[in-house]
């Protein structure tokens, strides 16, 4: 802030949501040190800030208003919609820095907070640099929501999302399907394409509603029964704490196979995370369930072993028989190697035929190794498992051999436990016949974890000791590269031009 001298004062005064008894000390005492009331206006000249504040300016106060030139947004200014407002800020604050530079002090009015999607802070990102300027926060249309609805916006560990409505309708589908609470701002014109997008996100019977809060005229309800011919810009959609909520009674519930990732939140998709916000149940490998964390208080978790899928899918499917919602949550991408084939391996079965399962994808071990590392996997890749528990080795060996002859990368899962140890020297030595001893070989382990390693070596010195459940390998093709960075990495990646 600068705090030149012999100049005016500029406050951005905050007043709160609509109701003058909700202007805060500070914003009154502002306005009666003002000698200057400012305040924008659409182009009728009414100033809802204004006239919250009414009873606080006196004759004696000049008066700045504001006009906007426009409000829609079409204009032949040259420079679009946001050049002519651009300019109208750049005039507005030149009027302001007139009565500063003459020693006036100058209160901006701004209707709940100034620095909260407010007209205010286009003229403090002009001035507050050069002349004394305090803001004043005032109670935002936020909290004047959750005030009216009476229900809680957040708790505990919630987290709240506020997003404009102006965003295209694939980011607000996907911003409210991964939050617990939301706030969707500047509705008007926006309603029909965030009641799509609170539909789409599963989070329609949960949207509220609330218009000019503390206003006059205000109006509260549940989104869906209200007119979209009927909302103006006042109007705010809100997704409250949803912390103790109890799942509705349902005739049919459905399970949802969720692909965390290989490493837990930062891994997940907001699709993902939709659907475990949404869920009534949580079902998984218990270590897979550890990465979710506490979504709300009355969601169950249902943890076993990993060598269960069978029994964890027709336990999860039982429930959504029950009318529960139902996350099945897997590591990695469910459909790699995961628990999406042994959900619909039981869901195939006559007695769920009626069961609804939906599987979403997520970012694969393999995806991750290779961005880690590079990139690997650029041109054709084969992914396979070297565990034998659920085929014999001879048909692993063969396809390794098929994938090698063919000059594919290979993807190598499951490459050994401390009950399979045998079966990376095992491949090691059949790729040795196919492949050059400086192939290169990408060793990562616990990649997006706490102890992530990846490692770019070569076939001849690839030590299968090292290698463990935790490990994924990627081999290289005859194509691929191996570059030394200057900041000391080593990555690797195969061209999309082959030979």
């Amino acid at each position: 802030m600068s705090t030149r001298t012999n100049t005016g004062r500029l406050y951005g005064v905050g007043l709160g949501p609509g109701d003058p008894n909700l202007m805060t000390v500070a914003a009154v005492k502002a306005i009666a040190e003002a000698d200057v009331i400012a305040y924008h206006s659409a182009r009728h000249g009414r100033s809802i800030a204004r006239s919250i504040a009414a009873e606080h300016i006196r004759e004696d106060h000049v008066e700045e208003r504001l006009m906007y030139p426009l409000t829609v947004e079409t204009t032949d200014h040259p420079g679009g919609y946001r050049g002519a407002l651009d300019d109208f800020y750049e005039e507005a604050a030149a009027r302001l820095a007139a009565h500063l530079d003459a020693g006036r002090t100058i209160a901006v009015l701004a209707e709940g907070d100034p620095l909260f999607y407010g007209s205010y802070q286009h003229m403090h990102k002009r001035l507050a640099d050069r002349y004394d300027t305090t803001v004043i926060p005032g109670v935002t249309s936020v909290s004047a929501a959750a005030a009216r609805l009476g229900e809680p916006l957040c708790e505990a560990e919630e987290v709240l999302t506020i997003v404009p409505g102006t965003l295209p309708e694939d980011e607000l589908t996907a911003r409210l399907a991964g939050t617990d609470s939301a706030v969707v701002m500047k509705l008007g014109r926006t309603f029909p394409t965030v009641k799509r997008a609170l539909e789409r996100a599963g989070r329609i019977d949960d949207a509220r509603y609330v218009e000019r809060a503390f206003m006059a005229g205000e109006r509260t309800g549940r989104l869906t029964d209200i007119d979209p011919e009927s909302v103006p810009y006042f109007s705010v959609a809100v997704l409250p704490s949803r912390i103790d909520e109890q799942p509705p009674v349902r005739e049919q519930g459905e399970v949802v196979v969720v692909g965390t990732g290989p490493a837990g939140a930062p891994w997940l998709t907001p699709e993902s995370r939709g659907a475990l916000v949404n869920a009534d149940d949580l079902v998984g490998y218990t270590t897979y369930l550890d990465r979710v964390p506490v979504l709300r208080a009355s969601q169950r978790r249902h943890g076993s072993d990993n060598k269960v899928e069978s029994e964890r899918a027709e336990f999860a499917l039982d429930l959504a028989r029950r009318g529960r919602r139902v996350a099945v949550v897997s590591g990695g991408d469910p459909g790699v190697f995961a628990m999406a084939t042994a959900v619909l391996e039981i869901a195939a079965e006559e007695r769920y035929a009626d069961v609804p399962v939906r599987v979403l994808p997520g970012v694969t071990a393999a995806n991750a190794a290779a961005a880690a590392a590079g990139a690997p996997l650029g041109h054709d890749y084969a992914t396979i498992s070297l565990s034998d528990r659920l085929k014999p080795w001879n048909v692993i060996a063969g396809r390794l051999r098929a994938a090698a002859e063919a000059d594919l990368v290979l993807a190598i899962y499951n490459p050994g436990s401390r009950s399979r140890t045998h079966q990376v020297a095992a491949a090691r030595e059949l790729l040795l016949e196919l492949r050059a001893p400086e192939t290169p070989v990408v060793v990562a382990r616990d990649v997006g974890g706490p102890e992530q390693s990846v490692r770019v070596l070569t076939l001849k010195t690839l030590d299968p000791s090292e290698v463990d459940m935790r490990t994924l390998l990627l081999i290289g093709s005859t194509q691929t590269r191996v570059t030394e960075r200057a900041d000391g990495r080593t990555i690797t990646w195969t061209p999309r031009r082959y030979g």
